[in-house]
């Protein structure tokens, strides 16, 4: 069993659903799981169809319109029958989502979001589910979220392992070609859930060890794991092995190839992960997997946007000890703020996180109230696994800096 997974890069139009299907017949598809994302940006318009549904409702239906109009453009393209199925499939799942947006009552942001952004993952495996058929590629396409059973914690939501497991274990046939969603979930109640941005790689991981497969491989449009965003910085190198332990550091400082959460279950049963280029099948990528040496061993760069640093210190000048820092915590976990760093001192405390849900405000109004506080929002986290000096200089150089730590493998530096 093998389990490959596609983002939404891969399958932005349709000379992307295109070449999936060659990569495919070129790789070989027996016994595979295909996870896909949804198409293109299509998450990014989703959420203006959401912001508009909250604060610009006049303009809702014309955002919804240019979501309908980009996947209508590649269905035209992939599709000369215009009585193909594939055109009622797709008007569904849009019918669908304009009844939830006339007929929902919930005032909660969280919970609206995941009942629409869904529909990304929902068109574009459907839309590519009907190609392969039609060119002779016989697939099974699944609702994911008949699978993957969750918590209600929107957004962000936990696996229940147990009930998944079981429903993967009992109704997945391994031998025909699957296709399903990646990032979605759902709750209890059958309610949408949806397991964090990016969360289409975890999603084929859970399916991967689910289904004792035997690696997982996510295609992507770089050569594999670089050592640095190209989109950040110049002269990023192809990391050719990595073992889990370090993707698992590097995916917790936030580099964005791999979802911070995939790595956890393949570990636990030592299935390969595989990065590789759709543009480029054949290459090696990277692979990571148990006891493997940083191959090449260069310094890694990971950036953060848009972070948040606060830094405390007591009223009276009294010691931050267990007491106060048990209370920032408490005050962080309630407002949902991911900390990135964490900094202390006798009397001060500093910690940069990333305001996903946008409490900012809530939450340094609570912390005024016993603390001094010093905010600098739009600051830049950078982080260094295995750093020298000269990468150190290279990410500080006419910058301000606000925070430096290290230790014996990483520097963190936060930056304005």
């Amino acid at each position: 069993m093998q389990v490959f997974k596609f983002g939404g890069a891969s399958v932005k139009d349709a000379d992307g659903v295109k070449n999936v299907a060659a990569l495919l017949i070129k790789v070989g598809y027996k016994n595979t799981l295909i996870v896909v994302s949804a198409m293109g940006k299509t998450t990014n318009a989703l959420e203006l169809v959401i912001k508009n549904y909250f604060d610009n409702n006049a303009e809702l239906q014309s955002a919804l319109q240019e979501v309908k109009k980009y996947h209508n453009e590649i269905i035209l393209d992939l599709f000369e029958n215009e009585n193909h199925q594939v055109f009622n499939k797709v008007a569904k799942f849009f019918n669908e989502l304009n009844q939830f947006l006339s007929s929902n009552k919930s005032p909660d942001y969280n919970f609206v979001y995941d009942q629409i952004i869904g529909y990304g993952e929902l068109i574009s495996t459907t839309i590519i589910s009907e190609y392969l058929n039609l060119i002779d590629i016989k697939n099974n396409w699944i609702d994911v979220r008949e699978h993957i059973k969750t918590d209600n914690y929107y957004r962000s939501a936990h696996v229940n392992w147990e009930d998944t497991q079981q429903r993967i274990s009992s109704n997945f046939n391994k031998n025909v070609l699957n296709i399903t969603q990646g990032f979605l979930g759902s709750d209890p109640n059958n309610f949408t859930t949806t397991l964090g941005r990016e969360g289409s790689d975890y999603t084929a991981a859970i399916f991967a060890y689910c289904l004792n497969a035997d690696h997982v491989t996510i295609w992507k449009d770089v050569p594999g794991v670089l050592n640095a965003d190209p989109r950040y910085f110049e002269n990023a190198q192809l990391l050719n092995k990595i073992s889990y332990r370090e993707a698992i550091e590097l995916a917790f400082y936030g580099a964005s190839v791999i979802h911070p959460k995939t790595l956890q279950p393949l570990q636990g049963k030592e299935i390969p992960l595989y990065v590789k280029s759709f543009l480029n099948p054949e290459a090696p990528g990277t692979r990571i997997g148990k006891n493997i040496t940083l191959d090449p061993m260069v310094p890694c760069f990971i950036v953060k946007k848009n972070q948040v640093l606060i830094s405390l210190s007591s009223l009276d000048f009294s010691y931050i000890v267990e007491e106060n820092i048990s209370d920032i915590f408490n005050l962080l976990h309630l407002y949902k703020m991911k900390v990135d760093v964490i900094q202390n001192s006798a009397i001060s405390f500093s910690v940069c996180i990333d305001n996903i849900y946008n409490n900012l405000d809530k939450l340094l109004h609570h912390l005024k109230a016993k603390f001094k506080v010093t905010c600098h929002e739009n600051v830049s986290l950078y982080t260094i696994r295995h750093y020298t000096q000269n990468a150190i200089n290279q990410i500080e150089e006419g910058k301000t800096v606000l925070l430096k730590q290290l230790t014996q493998e990483t520097v963190q530096v936060v930056s304005k």
